[in-house]
C-alpha cells in the first residue's frame, strides 16, 4: 500500500510541478472563451454616440447601473450628479479594460481582483436594482438539481476562474511572465 501511495504522489507531484503554469493559462482561456465578449458587448451598450461616447455614456448605461435612480428621475440623465457619471464611466471602462488585461495576462492578479469587485456589484445591482431578488430562479439556490441560475450558479463559476487568477497569477504565456523576467531577471509566478 505504501508503494501505491508513493507512486501516486510521485506521479501527481511531477504533474503539479511541471504543469504549474497551465491552470492559470486555462483559467484565462476559459475566461476569454466564455466571458470576454459578454463583458465587451455589455460595455458597448453603455457607450454614447461618437468618439466622445467613452466620456458621455448612453442613457441605457445609467439605467443599467442605477435603475432605481433613473426611474425616479424619469430617465433624465441631466438630473443625476457627477458621482453617477463617474461610476457609469468607470464601470464602462472596466468592462473593456479588465477583461482585456486578463486575456493578455497583464496585471492579471489586479485585473482579476477588479473583476471580482465588478461581478459582486453587478450581481447586487441585478438582485436589488433590477428586482432579481423577487425572482427565485434568477438568484437560484446552491445544492439543488438546477445548475443554471444567473446569480448563484453562473457567477460562482466566474468567481472560481477569477479567484484562481488572483491566487495563481497569469501563468504561462502571459505578459506578466515576460515582464517579470525582463524587469526582475527572475522567473516569477506572475
Amino acid at each position: 500500500m505504501d508503494r501505491l501511495a508513493h507512486l501516486h504522489n510521485s506521479i501527481f507531484n511531477a504533474i503539479e510541478r511541471n504543469l504549474d503554469g497551465l491552470v492559470p493559462l486555462l483559467a484565462r482561456f476559459v475566461f476569454a472563451a466564455t466571458l470576454l465578449m459578454y463583458f465587451w458587448a455589455s460595455g458597448l451598450t453603455k457607450l454614447g454616440d461618437g468618439i466622445m461616447g467613452i466620456f458621455v455614456p448612453s442613457t441605457g448605461a445609467y439605467a443599467q447601473i442605477f435603475p432605481k435612480q433613473m426611474e425616479a428621475v424619469v430617465y433624465d440623465v441631466s438630473q443625476l450628479g457627477i458621482f453617477h457619471w463617474a461610476v457609469v464611466v468607470a464601470g464602462t471602462w472596466a468592462e473593456f479594460i479588465l477583461p482585456l488585461l486578463i486575456v493578455i495576462g497583464l496585471f492579471t492578479r489586479l485585473a482579476a481582483l477588479g473583476m471580482i469587485g465588478f461581478v459582486v456589484v453587478q450581481s447586487l445591482t441585478d438582485l436589488y436594482g433590477h428586482g432579481g431578488i423577487a425572482h427565485a430562479e434568477t438568484l437560484g439556490a446552491w445544492f439543488d438539481r438546477v445548475p443554471d441560475s444567473v446569480i448563484l450558479d453562473q457567477r460562482a463559476f466566474w468567481m472560481l476562474i477569477l479567484v484562481t487568477l488572483v491566487i495563481k497569477g497569469a501563468g504561462a504565456l502571459s505578459l506578466d511572465r515576460i515582464l517579470s523576467r525582463q524587469i526582475l531577471g527572475t522567473p516569477a509566478a506572475a
